[in-house]
């Protein structure tokens, strides 16, 4: 399935069905009088927020939706049939967005949330409405109230526990692949990774959502590479790991790109907790990471973990201090146990397995 974050999409709620002109006939009754009925009310447009979405990509292939309107009113004063609403699904943590993307409309962050968009419009009324002591016979009715448009923008911000970003070729693609089964495709040249991957960490009975986005470079604020517009996708995360390239030219430069670029993108994202992260120690020796993790220190990071996201070294290590920022509620109901039967944390089995 593709990876589809933006749509723009075209709503209309229905409108209300006329009201009806008629007239009462029956045998033996000689002045039966108005008895044309209203009509009904149009369908609303509501937007639900369902589980097992984490696209945009049916709405480019259907872009308008519009209610039903309602039926028409009948005569013997029957009211026309209300229409039925049109409930649209769409993934959790999905914004609404007015059309020049300047006001965000609704947040679905929550799965069931529904937001009512547009309105149905009122049914007419039929003749017999306007019957009063000095209009006996009146052929007045109205017609349905007009359904309401809309033009919105909607766009997709992931709900991920844990965010991993850094710049192109920090190993991201074989962090995600290590520790979950998401299968990011990993190759030797920049942006393998194109859209946002989503994988399920299970680490000493916690289980989280880890979040992987394509790599920023300098200048991304700009629009210099894939540009900065997945950062989106991390801003819900509660903590974000900021992988480094051991073996790079410039490791502390690149530490300091990715938070220049933060600091231009904005929304909080600078000021989230974040654990940086040196990888690649399988391709350099102690002395030198040791040396790497004091400049990148200096520079401003906060205890620097050094891993090698290719062999899994001290990967536990760092998962360890990622549960520190979850809520209890990632604890999962069953704990893991080995073919044995005992626990992880006794020293059975790995503390950290992919899902």
């Amino acid at each position: 399935m593709h990876f589809l974050d933006q749509a723009k999409i075209y709503l209309k709620s229905g409108a209300g069905g006329p009201g009806a002109v008629s007239f009462r006939r029956e045998k033996y009754i000689e002045y039966g009088g108005p008895d044309g009925g209203n009509g009904g009310r149009g369908g609303d447009i509501i937007l639900e927020a369902v589980p097992g979405l984490n696209t945009l990509i049916d709405f480019r292939y259907k872009q308008h939706f519009k209610a039903p309107r309602g039926q028409g009113g009948q005569g013997k004063q029957r009211t026309g049939a209300g229409a039925d609403d049109l409930v649209i699904p769409v993934p959790v943590g999905t914004q609404v967005l007015s059309e020049d993307k300047e006001t965000v409309l609704a947040d679905l962050t929550e799965v069931g949330q529904q937001v009512k968009m547009l309105t149905g419009g009122e049914g007419g009324r039929g003749n017999l409405s306007y019957k009063s002591s000095t209009n006996r016979a009146p052929r007045q009715h109205q017609p349905g109230e007009a359904g309401q448009e809309l033009w919105v923008w909607l766009r997709l911000k992931l709900l991920a526990d844990v965010g991993l970003l850094g710049m192109p070729n920090a190993g991201k693609s074989t962090f995600i692949n290590q520790i979950t089964n998401a299968k990011a495709k990993v190759g030797h040249y920049a942006f393998t990774t194109l859209r946002p991957q989503l994988g399920v960490v299970s680490h000493k009975h916690r289980e989280f959502v880890l979040a992987d986005i394509p790599g920023l470079i300098a200048g991304a604020a700009d629009g210099a590479g894939i540009g900065d517009r997945f950062l989106g996708h991390i801003e819900r995360c509660r903590v974000l790991i900021h992988l480094i390239d051991g073996d790079g030219d410039d490791p502390v430069k690149a530490y300091n790109i990715v938070q220049e670029e933060l600091q231009e993108y904005g929304y909080g994202l600078a000021e989230k907790p974040q654990l940086v992260v040196l990888n690649k120690a399988d391709a350099i020796d102690e002395e030198l990471s040791d040396y790497l993790s004091g400049l990148l220190e200096d520079s401003g990071a906060q205890r620097v973990s050094v891993i090698s996201a290719m062999s899994g070294r001290d990967m536990d290590k760092l998962l360890d201090r990622v549960i520190d920022y979850l809520p209890k509620s990632t604890m999962l109901e069953t704990p893991n146990t080995t073919d044995d039967g005992s626990n992880d944390e006794d020293g059975g089995a790995a503390p950290w397995s992919p899902v």
